[in-house]
């Protein structure tokens, strides 16, 4: 079930009403069989496999949190981290490892034919496997309780807003919201509902209607060249932020509007002035949960520089790999790796850039380099990735008909540009303004007028936008 779709849209409402009018004790039941219901309308038997890591990680916790000793502790932590990555290793691994070994032996020898599984990746696998393996690692570090009620535990793992595509919650912050009884907050809720509607969108309005123009190309580019190749490029760019932190803001105000808070998953990215910036305002829960478990467990910048670098390119580089199962996520993960470390060595450390221009210019050129690691991200092999690279300024030396054609190859027309232009125009005054304050907030504090003008003309503007096309699925679902 998509957040942009009809179903939702009934959905959503029932399960509000619902919730707010039983009694607490009735709450988290309604929404376990709401979120299994949510999750089961894509493939019914994949929920399988989130009650099976549901009940490795629950049984862990309890036991982890009981064993009377350190080795006892790692055992079970062992045997529950090999089981649910094991999961995730063969719905979303095993064939791309199969086929590199076998590429690999094809380097010396005949290339034998690699083993593969006819499996469909199971929508927000690797989401809820790192929640219920983040789980796991607190509970044996002693940072989180094991949770001992297996129904608010499996709703936890579970809770449908964030449950395919996140933000990664930890267990410290929503089981507890989860268990507590709450009064309806009308505040809250409102706010909510703003937050979807704004997320909504970016989804709907901006990624959706890029993605007629970009999807094309990507997915056979040595069709064009040009600039409809650099357009594209450019355009996947703004979809893949306001696709997947239009997901983010509809999953954040859905839980808001059930009285509970998530974690926030983006902070106007492309507004960073460094790499290091960018990654603590894109993803944050992902970003929060490597730096927690994997590059401060290697070590952190606790065993010297050369260690440090290390331990940052091998965290960008899994990072890579957790989006997909191809090179193409690789090579993205260590380019984004590989630029961590040459700002570690080269900007200052404690000094910030009071020159606005000379930041102005830091931050055009992190957008670049972002945008230029997406292709990698957004191609369908690396032989697709490196056609873009080198055929997608051809023709540049006539700037008036590389543009005009690259528009035309794409399909671009008047009313096209205009709108998106608009859409876009929109989308950077509110990241603009939300770099410092809550924009969904102050508005809500204006005066009634004021705000109810606003209200009608997002509405209108909404709908005169809207594509005639039926919205797509979320990007980020694949992962």
């Amino acid at each position: 079930m998509l957040f942009n779709s009809i179903e939702f849209a009934i959905f959503l409402p029932a399960v509000f009403f619902l919730y707010w009018i039983l009694p607490h004790k009735f709450r988290w039941p309604l929404l376990l069989a709401a979120s299994y219901f949510f999750y089961m309308c894509w493939k019914p038997v994949y929920a399988i496999l989130i009650l099976a890591t549901t009940l490795v990680s629950y049984s862990a916790g309890i036991l982890i949190e009981t064993a009377n000793s350190k080795a006892r502790k790692r055992l079970v932590i062992a045997v529950a981290a090999t089981v649910t990555l094991g999961i995730l290793f063969t719905f979303k691994y095993f064939n791309f490892v199969c086929e590199a070994v076998c590429d690999l032996i094809g380097v010396f020898t005949t290339r034998p034919q690699p083993l593969t599984l006819g499996l469909l990746l199971p929508v927000g696998i690797s989401f809820y496997t790192f929640q219920t393996l983040g789980y796991i690692i607190d509970v044996y570090r002693g940072t989180a309780k094991a949770e001992r009620h297996f129904g608010i535990y499996a709703t936890f793992v579970s809770f449908f807003p964030q449950l395919v595509a996140g933000p990664i919650e930890r267990s410290t912050s929503l089981i507890p919201q989860i268990r507590e009884e709450r009064r309806f907050d009308g505040e809250l809720a409102s706010y909510g509902l703003k937050q979807l509607c704004w997320g909504f969108f970016k989804k709907v309005v901006i990624a959706d209607r890029i993605a007629l123009y970009v999807a094309q190309v990507f997915a056979a580019p040595e069709s064009f060249k040009g600039f409809s190749l650099l357009a594209a490029v450019m355009l996947f760019t703004v979809q893949i932020y306001c696709d997947f932190s239009g997901y983010s803001d509809m999953a954040i105000g859905t839980a808001k509007l059930l009285g509970v808070n998530l974690t926030t998953n983006f902070k106007s990215p492309y507004f960073a002035g460094s790499l290091r910036d960018f990654w603590s305002r894109w993803h944050i829960s992902l970003s929060t949960w490597f730096r927690d478990y994997v590059y401060i467990p290697l070590g952190g910048n606790k065993r010297g520089r050369p260690r440090q670098l290390l331990n940052l390119f091998v965290t960008f580089l899994l990072s890579g790999l957790w989006h997909g199962a191809d090179w193409t996520f690789i090579v993205w993960g260590g380019a984004h790796g590989a630029g961590r470390v040459f700002e570690e060595l080269v900007l200052p450390k404690k000094r910030e850039f009071k020159n606005k221009a000379l930041k102005a210019v830091r931050g055009v050129l992190v957008f670049l380099f972002c945008s230029f690691t997406w292709i990698f991200f957004a191609a369908g092999s690396l032989g697709d990735s490196f056609y873009i690279i080198g055929h997608m300024f051809d023709g540049i030396g006539a700037p008036l008909g590389y543009v005009k054609s690259g528009l035309a190859a794409l399909g671009f027309d008047l009313r096209s540009l205009v709108v998106l232009a608009l859409a876009v125009g929109l989308l950077i005054v509110f990241d603009a303004f939300s770099v410092k304050r809550d924009v969904i907030g102050g508005i809500s504090k204006g005066k009634l007028g004021v705000r109810w003008a606003v209200y009608i003309l997002f509405v209108v503007f909404v709908i005169v936008c809207i594509p005639a096309a039926r919205g797509t699925e979320f990007i980020y679902f694949r992962f």
